[in-house]
């Protein structure tokens, strides 16, 4: 069964293969990709979509990937999810469509998948990697509740040098 749900305004269902137009959209458009990856071909992008279509549960060791949605229009707003990256412990995830930033979906649907992870799978811990420079994406984290725990310096390849990343933690317990 596909993981759904709602929040006030928006909905989240797992993705399926009609969504690779949207989810390749994302990719191709420079500006929300601009501090995760360079742009890879669309054999690479596919390959990491496919990661997400297997059906999820709790259990699972592969990406929940969500598409957002607003429930008013049913139009794709970007997409989210986390994986295990321990038993107890899992890293989120989350791309937003340029023409959706700035309303507060960020917030509303990185709320929404903490209350998932922590609620219903029962995670201790969740982390997020950011690459330094990314301050609307570090605003996010720091407004959900996450800490900056460190910098890894040199951490991630992009645009053509070495970057360096912060990581962010959330524990069960710090959330409300």
């Amino acid at each position: 069964m596909l993981t759904t749900f709602t929040t006030s305004r928006l909905a989240y269902r797992q993705l399926t293969a009609e969504d690779w137009p949207f989810f390749l959209s994302l990719q191709h458009d420079e500006e929300v990709m601009r501090f995760m990856a360079d742009r890879g071909s669309e054999e690479e992008i596919y390959a990491a979509f496919a990661t997400r279509l297997p059906v999820w549960t709790p259990e699972s060791r592969h990406w929940l990937g969500l598409l957002i949605s607003e429930q008013a229009s049913g139009e794709p707003v970007g997409v989210t999810g986390f994986i295990r990256r321990e038993e107890d412990k899992a890293e989120v995830g989350y791309l937003l469509a340029k023409r959706h930033q700035g309303k507060g979906y960020g917030y509303e649907s990185l709320r929404a998948v903490c209350h998932l992870a922590f609620k219903q799978c029962g995670i201790r811990k969740l982390v997020a990697t950011v690459t330094v420079g990314n301050d609307p994406s570090r605003r996010l984290l720091e407004k959900t509740g996450f800490m900056l725990e460190g910098t890894l310096r040199e951490n991630y390849f992009l645009h053509g040098r070495w970057q360096d990343d912060w990581v962010f933690g959330l524990l069960n317990q710090e959330y409300c």
